[in-house]
């Protein structure tokens, strides 16, 4: 059994008479410490599966088991403990908590989940050990990306979900920010969940499922992923 695995999911969202489609029945499969990108044009469909993987959102109908657990069966109070204990988020805009310090950002995760790992060793495992007493407003924007990183590592979580990380930050910064994802997923056997609208990017995964008009258009298998370092874009 797939560590992840999606089986004929839908979406559907009502607007009033109308209903809409984001998910017309996907299906496939992550395993346990694979780096995995999903691509797609903006509407595909990408952030719904994210959202609803992440526990953020139902699925209408289908199948989504995580870890051996059916998430699609989860009432609110049950997708709650699986948010706090078994994923970590970063998204394209940080979502730092402004009027804390670095530390005190990554700390706040660590509070909620129960193994977390230590929080100066993670923050220097990104790369900011001398920026851990800043304040967001004094951090460019990849090092706040970091410290989003940092928090959501922290949490030792069995899946981390990435909403388009790099999609905020300039050419040479987004490098270094998906190189630190990549390398974590390596080192720590950690399943990575990257959305891009960046087909650019798609080298890099152990496997690239490719999104069109709510369906799954292909999913590729990468035998020898790219280093993000021989990637241009």
């Amino acid at each position: 059994m797939s560590f992840i695995e999606f089986e004929n999911v839908k979406k559907i969202y009502k607007m009033g008479e109308v209903e809409i489609e984001a998910l017309s029945g996907v299906d496939f499969t992550i395993e346990k410490g694979e780096f995995v990108v999903i691509a797609g044009q903006s509407g595909a469909g990408k952030s719904t599966i994210l959202n609803i993987l992440g526990g953020m959102d139902n699925c209408t109908s289908g199948t989504i088991i995580v870890d051996d657990t059916e998430v699609s069966k989860m009432n609110a109070k049950e997708l709650c403990a699986y948010r706090r204990y078994d994923i970590g988020f970063v998204f394209q805009f940080y979502n730092l908590v402004q009027n804390l310090t670095a530390k005190e950002n990554v700390e706040l995760a660590t509070q909620i989940c129960k193994d977390p790992l230590n929080i100066d060793e993670t923050i220097e495992a990104v790369g900011l050990k001398s920026r851990k007493n800043n304040f967001p407003s004094q951090l460019s924007g990849g090092e706040q990306q970091r410290v989003a990183i940092a928090r959501a590592l922290a949490k030792n979580p069995k899946l981390l979900l990435c909403d388009e990380p790099t999609g905020a930050l300039d050419y040479q910064t987004g490098k270094q920010v998906l190189k630190l994802l990549q390398d974590t997923c390596r080192q720590r056997k950690m399943t990575v969940v990257v959305i891009t609208h960046n087909l650019a990017l798609c080298p890099m995964g152990d496997k690239v499922i490719h999104v069109k008009n709510g369906k799954i258009a292909s999913i590729d298998i990468n035998e020898h992923p790219q280093d993000v370092e021989s990637i241009e874009w």
